[in-house]
C-alpha cells in the first residue's frame, strides 16, 4: 500500500502501531475508525483486533508492528512523514520502549521530517523526558476545544525541535488560546456524513493570536460531507504557512 497522503500539511503516513479509543469530543466521528472498519472487513491483518469495552466510547484495537519499523529505511527520497495517521504514538498501551524504538528510527533517518501528533498530552508530558528527541521529529497536541487547551501546556514541556496544534475538527472557540513556545498552528473543520459545522468566527480567532505572535498558521479546510466541500479559502486566502524549520530544511 501506498504511503504517501492526501493529508494538505504532510506528504506521506506510516504507522508504526494501528488503533486507538475515544478520548475527547473530537474523536466522535473519527475517520480512522471508519476506515478501520472498513479494512477489516475486507481483511487486513492490521485491523482485525477490536475494540477495548472499558474505554467510554467506539475504538478499535491497539496494535504494534515492529516490522513496520523498517519501512522508512525504504524511502529513497526525502519526505514529510505523518506518524500513526491510524492510531495514537503515545497511547498508554503502546509500550514506552517501542516508543523508543519508533524514536530511533526518526533519528536514523535524518533525510526525512516525521510529525507525531497525540491526544494523550499528560502521558506525552510524564515520558517526555526518558525519550531522546531527533532533530527531525515535529511533536503535536490535538486541541478541538476549549476543554483541551490544558494539552498546549503539556506540549511546551516537551523538548521537540517543533511543536504545534492541530486544531481540528475544530468544535468551538479557543477562547485564552496561548500559543507562546508553539511553533506551528493548523485548524479545519470536520468532514463526513455527519460532520459538526465550523463557525469562521472560530478560525479567524486562532488566525489572529497566531498573527500577533508570529506564529505560521495553516488552514486545512472548512470540512463538509467531504473533506474538499467548503474549500480552503479563509477570508478569500489559502494559509499554507509553514514553521520555520521547513523553511530551513528545503532551503
Amino acid at each position: 500500500m501506498s504511503d504517501r497522503s492526501a493529508i494538505e500539511w504532510t506528504e506521506a503516513t506510516w504507522n508504526p502501531t494501528t488503533g486507538c479509543d475515544r478520548v475527547s469530543a473530537g474523536c466522535d466521528n473519527c475517520y480512522a475508525l471508519t476506515l478501520a472498519k472498513r479494512l477489516k472487513a475486507m481483511g487486513s491483518a492490521k485491523y482485525q483486533k477490536d475494540g477495548d469495552p472499558r474505554t467510554s466510547g467506539p475504538g478499535f484495537g491497539l496494535t504494534v508492528h515492529p516490522d513496520a519499523l523498517q519501512i522508512p529505511y525504504g524511502w529513497k527520497s526525502p519526505r514529510t512523514v505523518f506518524v500513526n495517521s491510524m492510531s495514537d504514538l503515545f497511547h498508554a498501551r503502546v509500550p514506552l520502549d517501542f516508543v523508543r524504538q519508533v524514536f530511533e528510527v526518526i533519528a536514523d533517518t535524518p533525510q526525512h521530517t516525521y510529525q507525531v501528533l497525540t491526544k494523550r498530552a499528560r502521558r506525552l508530558r510524564q515520558v517526555a523526558d526518558r525519550l531522546e528527541w531527533p532533530a527531525n521529529l515535529w511533536m503535536g497536541v490535538s486541541v478541538e476545544g476549549e476543554k483541551e487547551l490544558a494539552r498546549v501546556d503539556d506540549l511546551r514541556q516537551v523538548p521537540a525541535a517543533v511543536r504545534f496544534l492541530s486544531c481540528e475538527p475544530l468544535l468551538g472557540p479557543l477562547k485564552g488560546l496561548d500559543v507562546s513556545g508553539i511553533d506551528w498552528v493548523i485548524a479545519g473543520g470536520e468532514s463526513g456524513p455527519r460532520f459538526r459545522p465550523m463557525e469562521p468566527e472560530w478560525v479567524t480567532g486562532i488566525r489572529d493570536v497566531c498573527q500577533e505572535a508570529d506564529v505560521p498558521f495553516f488552514f486545512k479546510q472548512w470540512g463538509g460531507r467531504t473533506p474538499k466541500a467548503g474549500g480552503r479559502l479563509l477570508e478569500g486566502q489559502q494559509w499554507d504557512q509553514l514553521p520555520l524549520a521547513a523553511a530551513v530544511s528545503s532551503g
